[in-house]
């Protein structure tokens, strides 16, 4: 492993089951909605085939930290209540892969992201700041688990009323401006 590398394991526990949690964590377009604090923009490239398979989208995500990363994400295997791989490339290049377990009510997340870091800032700093890196990833991956536990909450809602009733994901630090689900700025 070189400097620039970096390999994560997250574990996330939210309330639902499997196929709830894999229809919002493998809905690319719809990361800047349910997860704002990490996921600013997505631009859809390719649909991708079978169990979508291929579709790739352009990401322009950060943490706590005050830099932004863009980098494509693919998906490299076809969606399944088990999970699903993806590919990572520009300012990180990788391999992500999501497993899911059920447990009663509640699903188990592993997520094991294996990624070299390309922006130029990352690749220069490394050396000095990758316990701040791997920190920042970890704070990240929190906002995803309480944004994801959110969103099941939202999508289970019976009712307008109770749609309401659950609270906004925590959105971005050091953010300028917010991007709507449309891609359009937050008014």
């Amino acid at each position: 492993m070189t400097r620039t590398d970096y390999e994560f394991v997250t574990w996330w526990r939210v309330a639902g089951t499997r196929e709830e949690v894999v229809a919002v964590l493998a809905d690319a377009s719809a990361l800047p909605y349910w997860w704002p604090a990490v996921y600013l923009a997505v631009e859809p490239l390719h649909p991708g085939g079978a169990g979508g398979v291929g579709s790739r989208s352009l990401l322009h995500t950060k943490g706590w930290l005050p830099y932004t990363l863009r980098w494509e994400l693919t998906l490299t295997s076809p969606v399944r209540p088990e999970g699903f791989t993806v590919g990572a490339r520009g300012d990180l290049n990788g391999v992500g892969r999501w497993t899911l377990t059920q447990d009663g009510p509640e699903t188990v997340i592993r997520y094991d992201w294996q990624v070299s870091a390309e922006k130029p800032l990352l690749r220069r700093l490394s050396w000095l700041l990758k316990p701040a890196f791997a920190a920042n990833h970890r704070w990240a991956m929190a906002r995803g688990q309480e944004s994801l536990a959110l969103e099941l909450r939202r999508r289970r809602a019976v009712d307008d009323a109770a749609r309401a009733a659950v609270p906004s994901p925590p959105g971005p630090t050091f953010s300028r401006r917010r991007v709507a689900h449309d891609g359009g700025p937050v008014t």
